[in-house]
């Protein structure tokens, strides 16, 4: 996916060195880490630049139950037998982080009244994967339903499909126009005739992650992120080494990983560090 997307030549050595350096599995696996740690704030799509947006939030809680087998349970301040800290870290990493690093958090990203949300209910056997209903602004928008053509709704094929939230004037009053503060003081709404709700964004420039939900994270500087980077190494070279110390026949979808491994030239701090 890297050669196609930089339109490389698999043949020249300086483009195989690109790809090399441009897909590090020792950063990677450092990313799981840092994420359970709260060091990252917000998981997106474009991570190593090969972004897949349809799978941000099954990926998201496959991290959350890798770290939980790896780490063990994450606990902060409740004292629960569940992991119910670890769940509202994930949870914000997808909603009311980016609403708060976007401008938007005031407004929507999160269970609060006054706000806008999405109830989104699942069949814990499909979590994160196929919801059953989303539920916006009261209306049902989204839902699983069998075959249409019969009398009730379980036959199969069972799709997820639109429900009468996402049609005709539900869709303007179950979402937001956001614009800058400036566009909404000038009457964008009523000099372009729009139906949805309109509203300023705030705050997106002097956010900072401290705000944010279930994180320990303050800004940081170069040289202070090298050095957490230090103190996590044991844990980033022990969750490299499951990958580095298997028989690449043993690893079926681990095997690709095990060939980037044999490429690597670099010690595991210096390619950590590269830009």
């Amino acid at each position: 996916m890297l050669m196609v997307c930089h339109h490389l030549d698999p043949s020249i050595p300086e483009d195989v060195a690109f790809a090399d350096s441009r897909i590090r599995p020792e950063t990677i696996a450092a990313e799981d880490i840092l994420h359970d740690l709260g060091v990252f704030s917000i998981i997106s799509s474009d991570s190593q630049a090969m972004g897949r947006v349809g799978e941000v939030i099954i990926r998201t809680w496959q991290t959350a139950d890798k770290m939980k087998k790896q780490r063990g349970k994450l606990e902060l301040t409740s004292g629960s037998p569940s992991d119910n800290d670890r769940i509202k870290r994930y949870v914000a990493k997808y909603t009311i982080n980016p609403a708060i690093a976007h401008g938007i958090g005031h407004l929507v990203g999160s269970v609060e009244v006054g706000k806008l949300a999405d109830l989104i209910i699942w069949n814990p056997a499909y979590f994160g994967v196929k919801p059953e209903m989303v539920i916006k602004g009261g209306m049902i928008s989204f839902a699983q339903m069998g075959d249409p053509n019969a009398s009730i709704p379980t036959p199969q094929p069972v799709f997820g499909r639109p429900m009468f939230g996402a049609y005709g004037g539900a869709i303007a009053k179950g979402s937001i126009t956001f614009v800058s503060q400036a566009a909404a003081d000038a009457g964008i709404k009523e000099a372009l005739g729009l139906n949805k709700r309109v509203e300023p964004v705030k705050g997106c420039r002097s956010s900072i992650p401290k705000p944010m939900s279930a994180l320990r994270l303050l800004p940081i500087g170069q040289t202070e992120a090298q050095m957490l980077i230090q103190k996590l190494l044991n844990d980033i070279d022990s969750e490299w080494s499951q990958i580095r110390d298997n028989n690449p026949e043993d690893m079926h979808s681990f095997g690709i990983a095990q060939e980037i491994y044999a490429m690597r030239h670099e010690s595991l701090p210096a390619r950590l560090f590269m830009s």
